[in-house]
């Protein structure tokens, strides 16, 4: 690859990283006014399936929603979406942004043992220490700290780490599964109808649906900009794994973690204290420790699938 083409990827990789962190705060701002997860949900689907769809159409793809596909829609709606989703969203009214960037970075660490219980992966020193890293970067979010403003609470601190865990699942499946011939955009559009069939009755019956029409709050703002991010971000994912492969494109996820932290303290002015730091940096080096080495052949190309990251709030899989 030519220095300037590699240049160029890198540009467009650091904006993925930027346009996907502020994912965060905009969840944090849309549970503000007291909105629910499966009300938000609702919405982000709706927007992601006609930007998936218009991506299908653009590229003169067939839509599609036989029946025989319904098996992997059904399973990346439920792992990488409404399950994360309600995990995410619930969580988010209670600990800082920043924190839940931290957090969602836990999906490469949590795929990890399901990739080598699967054995799609061999087991290695570096990334049980990759895993141990997270163990004691979740530890110290917890930790007791007089100094920072605002206590993280455990019991969310690990509610959320349900997402992460969804997340993590959701790449294993679809590399034991497969995707059954579709590309990655007809996925999500089938994941997309099949997660509102699960989301708008769960709105309809627990009361959250709710309706962002103008004059729009700034909660109406941050879902419907969330999830335009959100798909965009990943539809340049998927380019970018054409271009220069999944192992130059997991490269987003620390992007992701970080930018999460800064967009939440110039966003929400979020301040953090060291041991929150020193967690971010343990997780970083955690996940640096378990990412998937250049691939030598189709098991570990099915590996980096797996292992590869799953950021923002209100997506599908790849």
């Amino acid at each position: 690859m030519k220095r300037g083409e590699r240049l160029r990827l890198l540009a467009v990789l650091i904006l993925m990283g930027m346009a996907w962190g502020a994912a965060f705060p905009l969840a944090k701002i849309a549970v503000s006014t007291g909105y629910r997860p499966f009300g938000i949900l609702v919405w982000q689907l709706i927007v992601g399936v006609a930007v998936s769809g218009a991506i299908i159409r653009l590229r003169g793809r067939p839509i599609t929603l036989a029946p025989r596909y319904w098996g992997v829609f059904l399973g990346i709606a439920l792992l990488g979406s409404v399950i994360p989703n309600a995990f995410a969203y619930t969580a988010a009214a209670h600990i800082p942004a920043g924190v839940l960037s931290i957090i969602i970075a836990l999906v490469p660490l949590f795929a990890l043992p399901i990739t080598l219980a699967l054995g799609f992966e061999k087991a290695s020193a570096l990334r049980f220490a990759g895993l141990a890293l997270g163990a004691v970067a979740v530890a110290l979010l917890i930790f007791p700290n007089k100094d920072f403003s605002g206590p993280v609470s455990p019991f969310y601190v690990f509610f959320a780490m349900g997402a992460a865990l969804a997340y993590a699942g959701e790449g294993n499946f679809l590399t034991w599964y497969g995707d059954r011939g579709l590309d990655p955009f007809q996925i999500l559009f089938g994941a997309g109808v099949a997660g509102l069939a699960i989301a708008l009755p769960v709105a309809l019956a627990t009361g959250q649906l709710i309706m962002p029409l103008p004059p729009h709050s700034d909660a109406d703002r941050a879902i419907l900009a969330g999830a335009v991010i959100n798909w965009l971000t990943y539809a340049a994912y998927v380019w970018m794994i054409g271009r220069a492969g999944p192992v130059f494109a997991a490269q987003v996820s620390y992007l992701i973690t970080g930018f999460g932290v800064v967009w939440s303290i110039l966003l929400l002015g979020e301040r953090y204290a060291a041991n929150i730091w020193l967690a971010l940096g343990l997780m970083l080096l955690g996940v640096g420790l378990v990412q998937p080495r250049p691939a030598r052949g189709r098991r570990e190309e099915h590996a980096e699938s797996a292992l590869a990251p799953e950021p923002g709030l209100g997506k599908d899989a790849r």
